[in-house]
């Protein structure tokens, strides 16, 4: 999946609250349709760079956060042609990702 591009769904896009957790999401985040991930669920992808609420986004993946103590890795996706550190990936998920142990993975 690096390097393709792909459109995302949010079912949480920024702003929204997790339905069972309560936390705030600082990104939109959400999944690609008609994929199939680890867990038997679509991939899940975080949105990073716009700042918007989206409903739906288009952009390149650049990464993968590959969750080594779970089944359900999520792919980091961004306006097609921004560049994007590991640092920064690890700083706008940690709201999440900090309850996983993972790498993150490029191409």
């Amino acid at each position: 999946m690096i390097g393709k591009i792909v459109t995302v769904v949010m079912d949480r896009p920024l702003g929204s609250k997790h339905p069972k957790h309560g936390f705030v999401y600082p990104v939109n985040y959400g999944y690609i349709p008609n994929t199939v991930s680890g867990d038997g669920e679509e991939l899940d992808a975080y949105v990073l760079g716009e700042n918007v609420p989206l409903q739906t986004f288009t952009g390149r993946v650049v990464a993968i956060i590959h969750r080594t103590n779970d089944n359900d890795d999520k792919l980091v996706v961004v306006k097609d042609g921004h560049c994007i550190t590991d640092e920064q990936i690890r700083k706008a998920t940690h709201f999440q990702e900090q309850y996983f142990h993972s790498v993150i993975l490029r191409k």
